[in-house]
């Protein structure tokens, strides 16, 4: 979905979306090493505060998780949303979308690693 997102040039739709395969991933990640993930968006900080539960290899690409997820979860509601004086769909430029493509892509392809 996020390419086809991303070829029809929705960027604020793909940063809203990357957000939730991010959230997800990352909550995954917790419950493979038997955490239960809190219920609310930004893990990443649980993410780092567990990192010792999982292989060095996982362990070192936590921090660019936990930065990917704070990123994402701050534009949540504005790429969904929008605001009085934010229009998602003229604010979101391609530079984003990619942001939240390769933060996406890191996301699953660590959880892959984690997931078993």
């Amino acid at each position: 979905m996020l390419a086809f997102l991303h070829q029809e040039e929705a960027w604020s739709d793909v940063v809203r979306e990357a957000q939730e395969v991010v959230e997800l991933a990352l909550k995954g990640m917790l419950r493979q090493v038997g955490i239960e993930p809190p219920h609310w968006h930004d893990v990443g900080q649980i993410l780092q505060q567990y990192r010792g539960r999982f292989d060095q290899p996982v362990a070192t690409d936590i921090d660019r998780l936990a930065a990917a997820s704070s990123w994402l979860r701050k534009e949540r509601e504005f790429s969904f949303y929008g605001d009085i004086d934010f229009i998602p769909t003229e604010r979101y430029t391609r530079g984003d979308a990619e942001r939240a493509l390769a933060d996406a892509d890191l996301a699953v392809s660590v959880a892959a690693r984690v997931i078993r």
